[in-house]
């Protein structure tokens, strides 16, 4: 405790506990899921061997676990090596299209000591994965988080003072202007969607995007309120979304199984009215959602409409061989090669994989460095 000696100032110090970590993650695919739910009760299937922190580790698969007489899925990971100490290691499963949580919890650490597992026993029920979005194509893949801890030590630390302050809260913004365009109050311009009618602002819309700003102050003048501007070629609650994100600068909330969806056709109305944030935003999202079913449609979208970094991490997901195979005879790849000739020279086919050249305009060139 700092003493007040001769009434001077009182002496201070800090210190902090440390550890080493390392930390890594490990992706396990399982094909032909079918065919591992039939292997006996309790027997399991290893993942190549992987290295976080200087040890060698498996991933172990049991596909017909059984808790209580309910057919489960279990994942273990397994210390594939004899060490002479335990090992402190915090551990997390989740499947690969849940990789974009902002916060991951790994939970509690485990000791391992040589040839030892630890491991979500109850990782899910084998019904709840086959109605799950997460198995596609008899396939699924989940992802192991591994964090391997060191020694503790403490070590000195500066004193931190924290200073007078005033707090300030959060911008609320966009709920003021969300409220502005639910209530329609002082709105001066109608929009016609599909036979749905939207009341808006035109000084708001011509402030967010360019291509408001030109038709609602260029082609139509301000005094013309009475005019109701028709919105072809899109649909109603597209342009809803569309203008929710135009007031509150956020993505719109939508049921997850129409996240996907929403976000395709949302991405061509932000390129159409140049709204380029809730592009990226709607990149963002179309990332989770591309599998062997979708990766061709969701390439012919981010080449139409010049989405540079979708279109990357497309051709990512197509640089594994197995992907590529599985896409190629998907009918969005039929889709792909009718509508974006430019993209299938772009495309390098593994040497296991041929394609008919009905479905490639031209020659195959032999690279995947598609020029963003």
């Amino acid at each position: 405790m700092a003493s007040r000696a001769g009434g001077g100032e009182p002496s201070g110090s800090a210190s902090a506990i440390l550890a080493d970590t390392a930390s890594g993650y490990h992706i396990l695919r399982i094909d032909a899921y079918s065919r591992t739910t039939a292997t006996s009760t309790g027997e399991y299937l290893n993942s190549l061997p992987f290295t976080v922190g200087g040890h060698r580790w498996r991933i172990r698969y049991y596909p017909t676990a059984s808790h209580q007489g309910t057919k489960i899925t279990s994942l273990f990971l397994y210390l594939d090596e004899s060490v002479t100490e335990a090992i402190k290691v915090q551990l997390k499963f989740r499947f690969v299209g849940n990789v974009a949580e902002q916060a991951l919890t790994l939970g509690v650490v485990h000791s391992f000591i040589s040839y030892y597992a630890w491991g979500d026993y109850e990782f899910i029920k084998r019904k709840d994965l086959e109605k799950s979005k997460h198995l596609q194509d008899d396939s699924f893949a989940v992802r192991c988080d591994v964090v391997v801890t060191g020694e503790f030590r403490a070590e000195e630390a500066p004193v931190v003072t924290t200073p007078a302050s005033v707090s300030v809260p959060s911008s609320d913004l966009h709920k003021h202007l969300g409220d502005l365009l639910h209530s329609e109050k002082g709105a001066d311009v109608v929009f016609d969607v599909a036979g749905q009618t939207f009341a808006a602002h035109r000084c708001v819309l011509a402030a967010r995007s360019p291509v408001f700003s030109a038709e609602l102050f260029g082609v139509m003048k301000e005094s013309d309120t009475g005019v109701v501007v028709r919105i072809d070629d899109m649909e109603a609650q597209v342009f809803k979304a569309l203008l929710y994100f135009i007031y509150t600068d956020l993505f719109p909330n939508t049921a997850e199984q129409d996240e996907d969806v929403l976000s395709q056709h949302l991405l061509v109305a932000a390129d159409r009215y140049n709204l380029e944030r809730l592009k990226l935003l709607c990149e963002q999202k179309l990332c989770e959602y591309i599998d062997v079913g979708t990766g061709a449609t969701i390439l012919a979208l981010a080449e139409q409409h010049h989405c540079h970094g979708l279109k990357k991490v497309c051709f990512d997901f197509l640089s594994s061989p197995a992907n590529l195979k599985a896409v190629v005879t998907s009918d969005g790849f039929k889709h792909l090669s009718r509508s974006c000739p430019s993209v299938m020279e772009e495309v390098h086919l593994c040497s296991d994989i041929r394609v008919s050249d009905s479905l490639i305009p031209g020659k195959v060139i032999a690279s995947l460095s598609p020029r963003y």
